[in-house]
């Protein structure tokens, strides 16, 4: 069996870090809106491509979002995403 075949495990480690991913998103969110991008868009390609470029040094912000990891704001999104789906359960 090739290693194609597996699935692999993906961890994360146990500390909580869901409410800074939250502060950074917001803090982010609030410097692109102020300077007139569209906040989603400009989040969801830094997510996608790992591109700093698409958050602006306005407040900032581009050495904020890089403090985290992508695949934990990632998680946070999907995990809220998810929990929101199943109302809240």
């Amino acid at each position: 069996m090739s290693s194609f075949d597996k699935t692999m495990r993906f961890n994360f480690p146990e500390e909580p870090f869901e409410h800074d991913v939250d502060e950074v998103l917001f803090q982010v969110h609030e410097a692109l809106q102020e300077k007139g991008y569209n906040p989603i868009n400009q989040i969801v390609g830094y997510l996608l491509s790992g591109d700093p470029a698409y958050i602006p040094r306005h407040r900032d912000a581009r050495n904020i979002i890089r403090k985290l990891e992508r695949d934990e704001i990632i998680e946070v999104l999907v995990k809220f995403y998810l929990k929101q789906k199943r109302g809240g359960k």
